[in-house]
């Protein structure tokens, strides 16, 4: 990896020491440690377990992940291999997705080779519909009231909280996950990173 990406990893790493602003993982999250762990490469855990990110030697098997948005429109996750996937959980009442809303907008409009898919599983298409009105989603979103969409990325990596965010690599692996409302100044050097790997 080259210096600057390493730059940006470090970055992140500070920003993580002093602390972030997100919800609670559940005593069950594996990887919890109280401690930050680094390696040389991309792989890391916050001091309160809430992001975590895999060096590549460390990610499983693409993801599998599909469903229909709100509109009718379907989605795979499979059909963006070669690019960055962020999924998003969340739902219309949930305060965190609200304050996050304009930050996720901001990371689709300035990252073009990322693909946003948010996965709502408690909303009715009129709610959710809503919701992307009042805070201008541009992205689309998974209907998951079936729940399907997020069983398979809970047999991937823990999901405790709403709102969780997921970016995928190149690849289709999961490479980073925050629990709880996301810190674009931690979330961007993460991506940047990312877009820095070698295909």
């Amino acid at each position: 990896m080259s210096p600057r990406p390493l730059a940006r990893l470090a970055a992140a790493a500070i920003a993580l020491a002093l602390g972030l602003a997100a919800c609670s993982p559940s005593a069950s999250e594996p990887e919890t440690s109280g401690t930050t762990t680094a390696s040389p490469g991309f792989g890391f855990t916050s001091p309160d377990g809430t992001v975590r990110a895999w060096d590549v030697a460390e990610r499983g098997e693409p993801l599998e992940l599909s469903g229909t948005s709100f509109e009718g429109e379907a989605l795979d996750v499979a059909e963006h291999r070669g690019e960055l996937v962020l999924l998003n959980t969340w739902y219309a009442f949930c305060p965190p997705c609200r304050a996050e809303a304009a930050d996720l907008n901001a990371l689709d409009a300035d990252y073009p080779e990322l693909h946003l898919i948010g996965i709502n599983g408690t909303d009715d298409a009129g709610t959710a519909q809503a919701f992307e009105r009042q805070f201008e989603v541009s992205y689309p979103s998974i209907d998951d009231a079936d729940g399907a969409a997020l069983a398979a990325l809970q047999g991937t990596v823990p999901v405790s909280a709403t709102p969780t965010t997921v970016v995928l690599d190149r690849e289709g692996r999961v490479a980073v996950r925050v629990i709880g409302i996301l810190d674009p100044s931690v979330l961007r050097p993460l991506l940047d990173a990312l877009l820095d790997e070698v295909a």
